[in-house]
């Protein structure tokens, strides 16, 4: 496993990198709302990341992907291609932004409520957000990776919810998707030493069912097997000398800012 433990000047680019996404999320909100298609949201997203930001939208001809942003709506668990689909009051959507700015990237993702949406959905959405944040709030140097999935496990299952297992978070910087891989269960003092400099994503999915998920025929879209609803946050953390930084911290967050 080769980690790539960043430089002060990569970690600068890293910070810009971050901020940018958190910006798309930021910006995007006011237009997420029933009877607009994940089409328009992606093509929204798209023009500020290219025309105001003058960075690159990460996922765009990734690996094939078609569209610039993900939308997993519903019992969608992440990867959703954005197309006509429009939302409709009560839908729940994972919008996921990455950006490249300067060739380094800064990936994050936010639940959006459209309407009113169910008690199930809120505390759905609720708990996979604390989840993450018990994972982040153990990121230090000398911390263990298993540390971090445990927790998130724990917490989850604990809720009556379950961890996908199939996908997870990664490290990133130059590439989208280094190493090392992010589980979000595990066992506590298991796994890869934490050190600064690390730059990695946990994003966990979280569902109100089975944790059993399949992947559809588009190669991408990746669904609940029982249909039942899922959930997921990201975002893109820096192990410091201390404990961590939030690289893509949106401004609603800033009293949970750093650890």
């Amino acid at each position: 496993m080769a980690v790539i433990i960043k430089t002060p000047e990569e970690i600068e680019k890293m910070h810009v990198a971050g901020r940018l996404a958190a910006d798309v999320l930021e910006m995007i909100g006011e237009h997420v709302k029933p009877g607009v298609s994940t089409e328009q949201l992606d093509s929204i997203c798209h023009d500020f990341i290219v025309d105001v930001q003058n960075a690159v939208p990460a996922p765009l001809n990734y690996r094939g992907f078609p569209k610039s942003i993900c939308t997993s709506v519903n019992h969608q668990v992440c990867h959703g291609i954005p197309g006509s689909k429009v939302l409709k009051d009560g839908d729940i959507v994972n919008i996921d932004i990455t950006v490249i700015k300067d060739g380094f990237h800064g990936d994050t993702s936010k639940m959006f409520f459209i309407g009113k949406p169910s008690i199930l959905a809120q505390r759905l959405v609720g708990v996979t957000q604390k989840a993450m944040w018990k994972g982040i709030e153990l990121v230090r140097p000398g911390a263990h990776l298993g540390d971090i999935g445990h927790a998130i496990q724990k917490f989850v299952e604990s809720s009556g919810y379950s961890v996908v297992q199939e996908y997870c978070g990664h490290g990133i910087g130059r590439g989208f998707h280094e190493d090392p891989q992010i589980l979000h269960y595990g066992t506590p003092n298991s796994g890869l030493q934490l050190q600064a400099g690390m730059t990695f994503t946990i994003e966990p999915m979280v569902n109100a069912g089975r944790r059993n998920v399949k992947l559809l025929p588009d190669g991408w879209t990746v669904v609940t097997k029982d249909r039942k609803l899922s959930a997921q946050w990201e975002h893109t953390i820096l192990v410091t000398p201390i404990g961590y930084e939030v690289l893509t911290l949106r401004k609603e967050e800033r009293q949970a800012a750093t650890g």
